[in-house]
């Protein structure tokens, strides 16, 4: 853990250096200062040489001035080099959350995800920069300071350094018990982040419902949570705290009245007791910088752990090591004995075979939960079959890479996502490289044209979060304009015009109509009247695919699909 947690200093080793050797200079001066005092009272004192003294201490002061460039330094430099190791770490996290599998995404709630790129990681860039720094100059000045105060007193130093140890094993007692109670505090931030992020992105629904109070008990439980976990952990900090407080003050006291009797038995000059005096608050510093690094690491390794843990999940869909990009798909498509379950449990398509030729129009019916969607999400892998055979153009998916297989495969779905931005970046999400003319032209094959142009900011009008500035119907346009621009080979449709008005939904229907032609395209529709001149209409039930043919023809069989037109109209 800690040698991986290291190598992300690796490259910025020369930050590093410049941060530890400036902290090591203004620990040594540090130590000076006592001895320094000590030449004034015992040397330059009795001289009664105002000179001397004068000079004396304006080059004490010349430390302090080198002393405050060092800690500045230390401090700016230092916390560079944390946030710099953080930004990498939270870089390298959401690089490999993108290539996570949608059953990640499924078991895992947004609010967590969140958690542990803002929370988790500023703690661990604190430890980056204090952990090993303050730890390494904490022993070197408390070794320092001790060798100092033995060659001043070496009976003293050592009935001084009895202490100690006791101070650091209840330091350590204190950090299990504190990295228990933060890994608790970590678990129930990221539940008070995801019970916020839940409710700012349906407050729509909440207040529909007029479920504001019911929210405001459920924040309230979380909240309350949150804060006895914080307040469990912050108790152990105290006792900490306080206890090292009880035992350095002892420390101190001790020191002064042992000093006191040393100096009236002449056994030390004035000189040696006050030295001895500060370079014991000088010993206790050190010892005060270990407790707030062992106060700091269960924070910090907590945070850690639980950043390795997320960067060690594998995803469940991945390039296979054969895998290869392919330029152009054509769509012939054939499921050969396919069969799939979610996280292993029971099957929910059991040995489908399906074979769909490139430009043909397949629509998907039955119903809900027959697995028609299932069906259409193995296809651009965001699932991985369990067994059988799923090619394209005779080519398993599997030997595609994903990022060459996806570019060729468009999906338009019933619930639209767009990000909070403007109407022409989401477009352009279709296709980042498209100019401004091919980014008008798919609007206006979307008929999106008028919409954008009754538009005082045009192209530049925000969206809002999710798109909630526009109507559903807007939506879909918008999202098909980001079809057309991407121009995929092969096109999904999922109730892509359910959730519409009727007329609506026919000037949807006309841009999907000019978006499927000369693409292999999979409808999945609820509604018949939308799908009745598809080339093919496959029936789904749980029992897998059980008719096949165009509108006319499954009708005059009168099964699966006559008894859904039935339901629907009647006749």
């Amino acid at each position: 853990m800690l040698k991986r947690f290291f190598s992300y200093y690796q490259p910025y080793k020369s930050l590093f250096i410049l941060d530890f050797s400036c902290a090591i200079i203004a620990a040594v001066l540090e130590l000076a200062f006592p001895l320094a005092v000590n030449r004034v009272v015992d040397d330059l004192l009795p001289s009664s040489n105002w000179n001397w003294i004068l000079w004396g201490c304006i080059s004490l002061f010349a430390i302090y001035i080198i002393s405050a460039v060092l800690h500045y330094v230390v401090t700016y430099w230092g916390h560079k080099l944390g946030i710099n190791i953080e930004t990498d770490m939270r870089k390298e996290l959401f690089t490999h959350v993108q290539r996570l599998s949608f059953g990640f995404f499924d078991n895992n709630k947004t609010g967590h995800l969140v958690s542990r790129m803002t929370n988790d990681l500023m703690d661990i860039g604190e430890i980056a920069h204090h952990g090993p720094e303050d730890l390494f100059i904490a022993i070197m000045t408390l070794t320092g300071a001790f060798a100092l105060m033995f060659s001043i007193n070496s009976q003293l130093a050592v009935l001084t350094f009895v202490i100690v140890p006791l101070i650091i094993c209840l330091s350590l007692y204190f950090s299990k018990k504190m990295t228990v109670a933060f890994k608790r505090f970590f678990a129930d931030i990221a539940n008070f982040n995801a019970r916020v992020e839940n409710n700012v992105s349906g407050m729509r629904v909440v207040q529909a419902f007029a479920n504001e109070e019911h929210e405001i008990a459920q924040f309230n439980e979380s909240n309350s949570r949150f804060r006895k976990s914080k307040l469990v952990a912050y108790r152990i900090m105290a006792w900490n705290s306080s206890v090292s407080y009880i035992l350095m003050k002892v420390v101190t006291l001790f020191v002064l009245l042992c000093g006191t009797w040393f100096v009236i038995n002449k056994q030390m000059t004035y000189g040696e007791f006050i030295a001895f005096v500060l370079l014991s608050n000088v010993f206790l510093g050190p010892i005060q910088q270990i407790n707030a690094v062992i106060e700091m690491y269960p924070k910090g390794i907590a945070g850690f752990k639980r950043y390795v843990e997320m960067l060690e999940t594998e995803p469940d869909v991945a390039d296979a090591p054969d895998a290869s990009d392919v330029k152009h798909l054509k769509g012939n498509i054939k499921y050969r004995d396919v069969s799939f379950s979610y996280e292993g449990k029971e099957n929910v398509l059991d040995n489908i075979n399906l074979t769909i030729r490139a430009g043909e129009t397949i629509a998907l019916v039955g119903p809900s939960g027959a697995g028609k969607t299932t069906i259409c999400s193995l296809l651009p892998r965001f699932y991985d079959i369990n067994s059988g055979s799923l090619t394209i153009d005779g080519i398993e998916i599997k030997q595609m890479t994903l990022k060459s297989l996806r570019s060729q495969i468009g999906i338009v779905q019933q619930d639209v996502y767009l990000f909070d931005g403007t109407i022409r970046e989401n477009i352009a999400y279709g296709n980042l490289d498209a100019s401004e003319d091919e980014i008008w032209e798919a609007a206006k094959r979307a008929q999106l044209e008028d919409i954008i142009l009754s538009q005082t900011e045009g192209m530049n009008t925000l969206i809002g979060e999710r798109g909630v500035k526009l109507s559903g119907g807007q939506k879909q346009r918008l999202s098909i304009a980001r079809m057309f621009l991407k121009n995929p080979s092969i096109l999904i449709l999922d109730e892509a015009t359910s959730a519409l008005d009727t007329e609506t939904e026919v000037a949807i229907q006309h841009a999907l109509s000019e978006l499927s032609q000369g693409r292999t395209t999979l409808v999945i529709a609820h509604r018949l009247a939308t799908i009745k001149n598809a080339d093919r209409i496959v029936v789904v039930t749980e029992n897998g695919i059980v008719e096949q043919g165009n509108h006319d023809e499954l009708l005059a069989v009168k099964g699966a699909y006559k008894r859904l037109h039935l339901a629907q109209f009647g006749v």
